[in-house]
């Protein structure tokens, strides 16, 4: 095995090596800078849908909310129909 800067053996000494130097090159910035730089990343890097595309989504949501509400009352109402069923026989 070949020994990394680092004096560790094989590949993971090397990755913890090039991470330990990465570490060093890392930027220091200000809390406001941060805040600054989120800021302009949120406005000019995010892609944010349109307002079609919002509606479009939101329609979509309350149909498959509505299924699954209608699919749960199906099923609860069956299993409360076997299990009054059941209780019936018990007398």
């Amino acid at each position: 095995m070949t020994r990394s800067p680092a004096g560790r053996s094989g590949l993971r000494g090397a990755f913890l090596s090039e991470t330990a130097e990465a570490k060093q090159n890392v930027a220091k910035v200000s809390p406001g800078e941060f805040v600054r730089q989120v800021r302009l990343e949120a406005i000019q890097r995010v892609h944010w849908p349109t307002r079609k595309e919002t509606i479009t989504t939101a329609i979509m949501v309350i149909i498959m909310t509505s299924m699954l509400a209608l699919f749960f009352f199906g099923v609860d109402a069956f299993f409360t129909t076997v299990v009054k069923f059941l209780l019936g026989l018990a007398k």
